[in-house]
């Protein structure tokens, strides 16, 4: 590496609910810890893909649902630091981290280190009304979307909606304790709406979206490190090839693809709302109208972002350190053609793809390397333990597929991903 990061200061991952298996988790512990820097994870239980990790110092298990109060997971927090003795970097994987970090930033100053965001922010972001809203605010596309307050507001909505429609959990932490829909859900008519409806309560959280034919698009990422004067220090933009589910969930393929349009576009967005810290967008190029559509912005590291290098070997995650230890960030283009697989996910993305005849016309024919989510040759458990693990969530998610096709016509939708 062409730059040294410090390794008196260690790393810290932080994450609320119960997903063990999360690649972008084990990617973080591998990325700095690759360069010498100690790392620690908040997790579930002792037996976690990042827990088994070569370059995990300690796994401090932490079950959690997400939906706690504040002050408990803030001291929760304090508690870690306390034990790790030293400032630590903290390196958030969900969006719940991500705001409870943001809204308690006097509190854990003292212990850790993060990048000094306006605290409101992330929560704003990362509701998906907050964020619709700062789009219309600052002039940037987004699908058309409704926030019902009731019932009735729904069934008002299906009267004159074209469908498909998505839905969507309209807020952080409420999609953690009351749910509403199991991630993005694409509805495809009004009674399979109205249906869901009828279980989401006198005020539903949730988000119906237009839906953007996958037919007619074309998924694109940003991910970027942004400084304290919400200027990018490390940026990078790249193509989603597969998802899974299909058109909606995690990316089970991507590759690096030069974009600086949408690295302009997503550069002007965050100098203009004051964003600092880790962003990890995802939006939709609509070929019916040329423009490209911000669905999702998380606040925080997002799953692949090992996909995305610079020549000097700067990832964002790496990057973020870098800048809070006081070290320059060193500059280069991205790695373009590379491409990233999430190895217990692309097998049935691909074939499901293959089915549908689905092409990302700016993929590369070919790529220039492969980084895989889960195996590395000087870090090979963590690969074990998610093989060992994986069968049990495979088939819960199955079954809510089952469920919900059962309930009128809901499905996975094609409107955004969750990261």
């Amino acid at each position: 590496m062409p730059f040294a990061a410090d390794r008196d200061v260690p790393g810290l991952l932080v994450k609320f609910g119960d997903y063990p298996l999360h690649h972008g988790g084990v990617g973080a512990v591998r990325s700095l810890g690759r360069l010498g820097v100690p790392m620690y994870a908040v997790t579930e239980d002792p037996y976690t893909p990042a827990a088994s990790s070569r370059y995990l110092a300690r796994a401090f298990v932490w079950p959690t649902r997400g939906s706690e109060e504040a002050e408990h997971l803030v001291e929760g927090l304090l508690r870690i630091g306390r034990r790790i003795g030293r400032p630590a970097v903290l390196v958030p994987t969900d969006e719940e981290a991500a705001v409870l970090i943001a809204e308690h930033q006097d509190e854990l100053a003292g212990r850790f280190l993060f990048p000094r965001v306006p605290p409101g922010l992330p929560r704003r972001l990362a509701s998906k009304q907050g964020l619709h809203e700062l789009c219309a605010e600052h002039g940037v596309s987004s699908p058309a979307a409704a926030f019902p307050d009731s019932y009735e507001d729904v069934v008002a909505f299906a009267a004159d909606a074209r469908f498909p429609v998505v839905a969507k959990n309209r807020e952080a932490f409420a999609r953690r304790s009351r749910p509403a829909v199991h991630g993005t859900t694409r509805i495809a008519t009004r009674a399979g709406l109205l249906a869901l409806a009828r279980e989401w309560g006198e005020r539903p959280g949730v988000i119906l979206q237009e839906y953007l034919p996958r037919e007619a698009a074309e998924d694109w990422i940003v991910h970027a490190y942004v400084g304290a004067d919400s200027t990018p220090l490390a940026m990078f933009t790249g193509v989603k090839v597969r998802s899974w589910p299909p058109h909606a969930g995690m990316t089970a393929s991507a590759y690096v693809v030069d974009n600086p349009e949408l690295a302009d576009l997503a550069a002007r967005f965050v100098k203009q709302i004051g964003y600092t810290g880790i962003v990890d967008l995802d939006l939709r190029f609509d070929r019916r109208d040329g423009r490209y559509k911000l669905l999702d912005f998380n606040p925080r590291m997002g799953a692949q972002f090992r996909l995305f290098e610079n020549e000097a070997g700067v990832d964002v995650v790496r990057a973020m350190h870098l800048d809070l230890t006081g070290r320059p960030v060193p500059k280069g283009e991205q790695r373009a053609g590379r491409r990233y697989l999430v190895e217990n996910i692309d097998l049935p993305a691909l074939l499901a793809y293959r089915r549908s005849g689905y092409t990302t016309p700016h993929a590369p024919a070919k790529a220039s390397g492969t980084e895989l989510a889960w195996l590395a040759g000087d870090d090979p458990l963590p690969f074990l333990v998610m093989l060992a693990r994986c069968a049990r969530p495979g088939a819960s998610h199955l079954y809510r597929l089952w469920r919900t096709h059962r309930r009128g016509g809901a499905g996975p939708a094609t409107a955004g991903p969750d990261g």
